[in-house]
């Protein structure tokens, strides 16, 4: 058998919530990747990461079986992780994504321009029969707002 840190892991995909110009909320997969060989703390294997953050805020929710949103946006930018379940995400473009256990999302939508509709940032409804269980990372400042697609390559 080959070594496991010999080869850095390929790129990890998760779709990418963003406001245009126009303040029109989209999706569009992208790409995390330049992960780097280290330890993350004393005494620990060692292990790929790509830190993303140094000071934020970290939760879990819960999503029962039935949940919806009406539009709104993220109040801040944040990854999405889903642990359990399912959920969707339909941007102001008409793009539907859904997510699954193991998927992941960034919402960066703030600062959308609501349409004629009442439309603004994005729609999400849990999906399935299974009540859908994700955590959440968000920063304390504002260097991950409007981050476009690309951002964290």
């Amino acid at each position: 058998m080959s070594d496991p840190f010999s080869l850095a892991p390929q790129p990890e995909t998760y779709w990418h919530l963003w406001t245009g110009t126009d303040g029109i909320s989209r999706q569009q997969q992208c790409t995390i990747n330049q992960f780097q060989l280290g330890q993350l703390g004393p005494g620990d294997s060692p292990q790929f990461s790509r830190p993303l953050f140094d000071q934020g805020n970290a939760f879990v929710t819960y999503l029962p079986v039935g949940w919806t949103a009406d539009w709104h946006e993220n109040h801040v930018p944040k990854w999405i992780y889903v642990l359990r379940g399912a959920w969707s995400v339909q941007s102001m473009d008409g793009q539907i994504a859904i997510m699954r256990a193991g998927e992941y999302s960034f919402g960066g939508d703030q600062g959308c321009i609501a349409t004629p509709e009442g439309h603004k940032g994005h729609l999400s409804a849990q999906v399935g029969d299974e009540p859908c269980v994700q955590l959440i990372i968000q920063r304390n400042d504002a260097a991950w707002r409007q981050a476009p697609p690309g951002f964290f390559q």
